[in-house]
């Protein structure tokens, strides 16, 4: 793999203070991570997960997608493929998928209700089978650059598709995982009909704490973590998705070290790693993936 050269050890890892879980993640007045996670079902038979996403090609070609997948290797359990992110046009997330799982990677395929009708979700079904694609997250999707959106599926009918049709193609014998993603507030009853739940994107570890605390649910749930690579970064978040409160003291430290941002997604991930409330996270690198990947991976070995 050309991109696994590229993510070796660099001098981000060893240069800087290294984040401990105890520092990010202070437990003086609250509940320890022991207590915490004898609250939760899974922590003994499931490892904590890393679910890197990606982010896809908007030209026909697949050498930075690869390039991503060999440098988070060390660290990812499993990758997330968007689906005509941020509104534009990009491969398909089942093709980009395809490649992941030719790297010896596992993926998950985003689907999103925006542009499809239902035609149009039983041809990625039947796409991602022949491809042996079995992971699947359903989203509403953002809003399009070009066009408008379909308004045939939901996310909700989608869940229900996938598991009435795709019963049928099932890769192994085992029938599609298909996932959902939770917002801050309670979960719908026909949510938890899912077989993962991808929790909001939050840069505070209390935060999600405290709505896991209050959705209990039996399915794996993974904490939204993105690392915050710059300040105009920091302010099209806010403007796009005013429900994720960036702080703006991290805002100020990214101003003035660009590897500030890495370095707190970092804090975060082992501290929602100690609370022992989540099956692990879904991390969202950017186009800092690299220093990612150079400063997990000592700290998750």
């Amino acid at each position: 793999m050309e991109g696994r050269a590229a993510g070796g050890p660099s001098s981000l890892a060893t240069t800087r203070h290294p984040v401990t879980a105890a520092s990010a993640w202070p437990t003086q007045g609250r509940e320890t991570p022991t207590s915490r996670a004898s609250r939760y079902p899974r922590r003994i038979d499931r490892p904590f997960q890393i679910i890197c996403e990606i982010e896809p090609p908007t030209r026909p070609d697949l050498r930075h997608v690869r390039h991503q997948i060999g440098v988070l290797s060390p660290i990812a359990s499993a990758f997330l493929i968007p689906d005509n992110h941020l509104g534009r046009a990009t491969v398909s997330s089942v093709a980009v998928a395809h490649e992941v799982e030719a790297m010896g990677g596992r993926s998950i395929a985003c689907l999103n209700s925006r542009d499809r009708n239902e035609l149009g979700l039983r041809r990625d079904l039947l796409t991602a089978a022949a491809y042996g694609v079995d992971q699947f997250l359903c989203v509403y999707g953002d809003k399009p650059s070009t066009g408008g959106r379909t308004s045939e599926l939901t996310v909700r009918t989608m869940l229900d598709e996938i598991r009435a049709f795709g019963a049928d193609l099932a890769v192994d014998g085992t029938p599609p995982r298909v996932g959902v993603v939770a917002g801050t507030g309670a979960l719908p009853t026909w949510k938890r009909a899912a077989d993962f739940v991808f929790a909001q994107v939050s840069f505070s570890v209390d935060a999600l704490v405290r709505w896991r605390d209050a959705v209990r649910l039996d399915v794996p749930v993974y904490a939204g973590v993105m690392v915050l690579a710059s300040v105009a970064m920091a302010r099209r978040v806010a403007a796009d998705i005013p429900d994720i409160a960036i702080p703006e003291e991290l805002v100020r430290r990214v101003e003035a070290d660009r590897e500030a941002g890495v370095e707190a997604a970092a804090a975060q991930v082992l501290a929602l790693r100690a609370s022992g409330a989540f099956d692990g996270v879904h991390l969202i690198p950017v186009s800092r993936y690299r220093s990612v990947a150079a400063r997990l991976e000592p700290m998750l070995a």
